[in-house]
């Protein structure tokens, strides 16, 4: 899976993303400071009607949003930014662990510092900036990472 796409593109490559991976639940973001990590998210939350004003949660370490499925049941997406946890057990104290295995999605930047508490069926991608400002979203074995 590869989307190539502008700012401008991404509300169809959000809508594009739900289609391929509708069932999925976990996902690492990873990509360069500046990428365009939150951006990404915040087109995927608003595509799953995300009402909430979402952002970066560097300093918070988890954003919690709530949106209702297609059966109007309640659902939410955690939004997990581990820039600033120096290791795993720093993870486990903010409550990481548990957003990652409860039936709701959860979009992790910077995941490493966590890859050992990663459900097996987690989907890792990988966010590229190209010379003329586009970006690449794809997806990457945990191997490639």
């Amino acid at each position: 899976m590869q989307w190539t796409f502008t700012l401008e593109q991404l509300p169809d490559v959000a809508g594009a993303f739900w289609n391929y991976f509708g069932d999925k639940q976990v996902f690492t973001l990873n990509g360069p400071m500046g990428a365009g990590k939150t951006t990404m998210i915040k087109a995927l939350c608003a595509a799953k009607g995300v009402g909430d004003a979402t952002a970066s949660p560097t300093f918070s370490i988890i954003n919690e949003y709530g949106y209702l499925d297609p059966q109007g049941k309640p659902r939410r997406i955690y939004h997990l930014d581990l820039y600033r946890l120096k290791d795993e057990n720093d993870a486990i104290s903010a409550g990481v662990e548990d957003t990652l295995y409860q039936d709701a999605i959860s979009f992790v930047e910077w995941p490493d510092v966590i890859a050992p508490l990663l459900p097996p069926d987690t989907i890792h991608l990988q966010l590229e900036v190209l010379p003329d400002q586009k970006r690449v979203l794809r997806e990457i074995s945990a191997s490639d990472k």
